[in-house]
């Protein structure tokens, strides 16, 4: 008999939101926000227009044991908000390292929900990292008051390729020791 380590993925709960693995039947309101220009402009990965299937394929490969990053669903219904207000990850990196990725739908910007995603995900540190790192689109300065709010402090500028855009983004890059 051969053994499997499985990651097993726990859910995290903040004061509105519970960050929940992902589901298969999360895949139309994912989609839904994804598409959205205005997201996928804000991320490094997400291509637009959202190509069919993407989501389901992104979901697919968060439910795999052998997962490098793992994916949350910022989920708010138990609070009385929607479902799926955005998605927050974590991908392991070497040297006991991680970095966070997030995006929230816009009917929900500017409500703090990103910032208690965040806080609530340094808080459980699922990778026990020993740092966290974390960047925003320099035209973003949103995102960045999100990261600064919880904590990380400013490494430095660089540069991202953004699928959406088709090129390359100034970014500020950030860091967080955490207490692991």
């Amino acid at each position: 008999m051969i053994h499997e380590e499985i990651t097993v993925q726990d859910t995290i709960a903040a004061d509105r939101i519970v960050l929940r693995p992902c589901r298969k039947s999360d895949a139309g309101l994912i989609a839904m926000y994804a598409g959205d220009d205005r997201v996928a402009r804000g991320t490094r990965a997400m291509p637009h227009p959202l190509p069919p299937g993407t989501v389901e394929a992104m979901i697919e490969r968060a439910l795999r044991p052998d997962r490098t990053e793992d994916i949350w669903v910022i989920d708010g219904s138990a609070y009385g908000h929607a479902e799926a207000l955005g998605l927050i990850s974590l991908e392991r990196m070497d040297r006991n390292q991680s970095e966070i990725f997030y995006w929230i739908a816009p009917a929900f910007w500017n409500s703090g929900f990103a910032s208690e995603a965040v806080r609530a995900l340094i808080a459980a540190n699922p990778h026990h990292a020993q740092r966290i790192f974390a960047e925003a689109f320099q035209d973003n300065p949103g995102s960045a008051r999100v990261l600064t709010n919880c904590g990380f402090d400013y490494l430095g500028d660089a540069e991202a390729f953004s699928v959406a855009r088709g090129a390359t983004v100034p970014t500020w890059t950030y860091t967080l020791k955490t207490g692991r």
